[in-house]
């Protein structure tokens, strides 16, 4: 039962400020009780998820919205990562940048990516993406149970 009532994990790795805001914006709108992090690079990204400091303390992520374009460790070698982590590989990931590349939408499948969804640049577009994400990945898709850690 405690399963039901705890808040969906969400990683958020962006480093547009800006982009992170309204992302934070549209899921505190959410009718789902979710619980948003966000770190600005690819090497952030792993430790969080690999428990590192300064993220010892970290939930696993339920759902992981990655951009590509990263620094440090830009985001397809994180999806390359996660997916081949038989710890991670579960957690899905769907891939949220401006890249419209078809070298890039076929590298992120290959990488075994959930979807790929390219960042609209009008706000309010922006914001139904973001919705649309919450509708489709917290309210009908069934994620894997929560690993506890």
């Amino acid at each position: 039962m405690s399963e039901l009532l705890r808040p969906v994990e969400i990683l958020l790795v962006e480093d547009n400020p800006g982009d992170a805001d309204l992302a934070r914006v549209a899921l505190k709108k959410s009718k789902i009780h979710n619980s948003l992090n966000v770190v600005d690079d690819g090497e952030l990204a792993m430790a969080y998820l690999h428990h590192q400091e300064p993220f010892t303390n970290a939930t696993r992520p339920d759902l992981i919205l990655l951009d590509l374009n990263l620094p440090k460790k830009d985001g397809r070698e994180v999806l390359g990562e996660i997916k081949a982590d038989p710890d991670l590989r579960r957690i899905p990931v769907v891939i949220l940048t401006t890249s419209r590349a078809e070298e890039d939408v076929l590298k992120s499948y290959n990488l075994h990516a959930n979807c790929y969804i390219t960042k609209p640049i009008d706000l309010s577009q922006f914001m139904r993406v973001v919705k649309s994400i919450e509708d489709f990945w917290l309210s009908i898709v069934v994620l894997p149970s929560h690993d506890p850690r």
